[in-house]
C-alpha cells in the first residue's frame, strides 16, 4: 500500500524535529514523490549523510511502501 505525502512528512519531521518539509506527489499515483527538507541537523554533514538521515527516518519503507523519493536537502 502506498504512503501518503502526509505520512512521509510526519516520519521526517518526527526524526528531524527542527526540519521544514515540503512533499510533492510527482505522478499523482501516491508512489513517486519529491521531498525538500531543510534542517539545521544537516550542518557539517555531506549530502550523502543528509540523504541517509532522511531515508533512515522512513524506517525501511523506502523500496516497499514508498517506491521513489526524489530528495533535496538544504542546511539551514
Amino acid at each position: 500500500m502506498p504512503m501518503s505525502a502526509q505520512q512521509i512528512k510526519n516520519f521526517i519531521e518526527e526524526a528531524l524535529p527542527d526540519s521544514k518539509v515540503e512533499i510533492e506527489d510527482l505522478k499523482g499515483d501516491g508512489d513517486h514523490y519529491s521531498a525538500t527538507v531543510t534542517s539545521k541537523s544537516f550542518l557539517g554533514k555531506t549530502r550523502v549523510e543528509q540523504h541517509k538521515m532522511v531515508y533512515d527516518s522512513l524506517r525501511g519503507r523506502m523500496g516497499s511502501e514508498l517506491h521513489a523519493l526524489k530528495l533535496k536537502t538544504i542546511t539551514e
